[in-house]
């Protein structure tokens, strides 16, 4: 039996995707919330096998979420099914935790199969997701070729895996034992040689260019 619980603020796909779920032997609907506080609430009670968490939520978002539930619950399952595509929102969610990323319009049989799936240990994408994750891992192994610098100290690829690995400025200034004025400054500089404006971003191109 798979438990599965649900993280979506739309009544109507909240409800249905409970339906599917109760409607479908060896699968278990353990909960389904409406935001990331009442779910993160009972996490510490409920056990769960698979999450489905949404990215845009009231409240704590999805990423948020999962960087969150997965240090309640480090082995847990979380799946997004979300209406974003975008490759850094992609990544962000993947950095943050999550086992795998699939599109609100996957058909019902897929989803089914994909929450098994990551059950059983998989990843589970869309297949337009997965080629860009492909595509990644293509420009990566290019990386040494790429006449484009950045000149990222050690000290600020440090920081971005750290970033990477959803960890907020204290944390990182706790790991890293510095202030979190310095590590405000690593980023603010790590922008500033990435041309970039946000974590995300810079966590994504980082991840493009092969820098961390």
């Amino acid at each position: 039996m798979i438990r599965v619980s649900i993280v979506e603020d739309n009544n109507t796909i909240r409800e249905g995707l409970a339906a599917l779920i109760k409607g479908t032997e060896n699968y278990k609907c353990v909960g389904a919330y409406v935001d990331c506080e009442s779910f993160l609430d009972d996490l510490k009670t409920h056990k769960n096998d698979v999450v489905l968490m949404d990215i845009r939520l009231p409240g704590i978002n999805g990423i948020e979420g999962v960087k969150r539930a997965k240090k309640i619950d480090p082995d847990l399952n979380i799946l997004m099914l979300t209406i974003y595509e975008e490759s850094n929102v992609v990544f962000e969610a993947l950095c943050a935790g999550a086992c795998g990323y699939l599109v609100k319009k996957t058909p019902p049989s897929r989803l089914l199969e994909a929450i098994k799936d990551a059950n059983e240990g998989g990843s589970p994408m869309s297949s337009h997701i997965a080629r860009q994750v492909i595509t990644v891992f293509q420009q990566n192994s290019n990386a040494a070729t790429n006449d484009e610098k950045f000149d990222l100290s050690e000290r600020e690829k440090e920081v971005l895996n750290h970033l990477a690995e959803g960890n907020n400025y204290q944390e990182i200034a706790d790991s890293l034992f510095i202030s979190v004025d310095t590590v405000r400054h690593h980023i603010r500089n790590i922008y500033k040689k990435l041309h970039v404006h946000s974590q995300s971003e810079a966590v994504a191109k980082a991840i493009r260019k092969g820098l961390i």
